[in-house]
């Protein structure tokens, strides 16, 4: 059977952390289990998950390659890749981004093409009409230049469907590909690339949200007790809007409280296993009238 590989869409690498976890869940390992097998704390494992340890040594990476069935190297390139300097990762993924935009408008072309008329058409037509054609080329011209000023200018976050602000339930991004909607909300002053924004839904946290507003989250950003965070809960991929805290269960297993600001509703506590991800709130916009 061949061997698990973090997922890497395009050149953009997974966090360490958010490799070894994926890779847990795909195994369908408890914390305890991969903790105990790689000989190392549940409590530092868990750590190292949630982007709070810096990358662990050689030895203890390659024992969780091993016990995760990952192809060997897999946790410690990424390792290596998170201690690469900022400014060397940003020219390697300009340079990729550029390379990758310019095969991305070939295909199109020889997908599409322009008919004897002069018009675009097929996949090519479709391209010009969303904007992507427009957005590929200005990443094969000029992402480096782009690069430089993109801390100046106010970032287009994705907004995908909504979040409830209650009780967990399904989410659905309608299928698109990351960074990719229907909509767009500009967040000055965020240079989170994965980024993405959701509307409200319920009352569970109000007064501070309302239904209706607009909530920017960063996966980016550090995570501590008493964010506001969007969570994403196994087996079934459910999604809720929270006030999340970090506590230690009866037996010292390590938990997570879902609070409501609004308490006409109950908090909900789950295993830390049971989270796949946290997304901490950066930014809320609300519409007057």
């Amino acid at each position: 059977m061949p061997k698990n590989t973090p997922s890497k869409p395009g050149f953009k690498r997974p966090r360490l952390g958010e490799a070894i976890r994926s890779a847990r869940l795909h195994a369908d390992l408890t914390l305890a289990a991969v903790a105990a097998r790689a000989n190392c704390a549940k409590s530092y494992l868990s750590a190292l998950e949630n982007g709070h340890k810096g990358p662990p040594s050689k030895a203890l990476l390659e024992q969780l390659e091993h016990t995760l069935a990952l192809e060997p190297g897999a946790l410690t390139r990424l390792a290596a890749w998170s201690q690469t300097p900022t400014e060397v990762r940003q020219e390697l993924v300009a340079l990729s981004n550029r390379e990758q935009a310019g095969r991305k408008i070939a295909t199109l072309i020889e997908s599409g093409g322009i008919d004897d008329a002069g018009r675009l058409r097929g996949s090519l037509d479709e391209a010009y009409r969303t904007g992507e054609l427009h957005r590929l080329v200005e990443h094969a011209c000029h992402a480096g230049n782009l690069q430089r000023f993109e801390s100046a200018l106010p970032m287009e976050v994705p907004l995908i469907n909504c979040v409830q602000a209650g009780y967990p339930t399904d989410f659905t991004d309608l299928g698109y590909p990351a960074r990719v909607a229907d909509e767009y909300v500009r967040c000055p002053g965020l240079g989170d690339a994965d980024a993405f924004a959701a509307r409200v839904v319920g009352d569970s946290m109000s007064p501070e949200y309302i239904e209706g507003d607009i909530v920017v989250f960063s996966p980016a950003r550090d995570i501590d007790s008493g964010n506001d965070c969007f969570v994403r809960l196994a087996p079934d991929h459910e999604t809720t809007f929270k006030r999340i805290y970090f506590e230690r269960g009866s037996d010292d297993e390590e938990m997570i409280r879902l609070q409501p600001i609004n308490n006409r509703y109950p908090p909900s506590v789950y295993p830390r296993e049971q989270v796949e991800g946290l997304y901490r709130a950066v930014s809320v916009t609300r519409s007057v009238g």
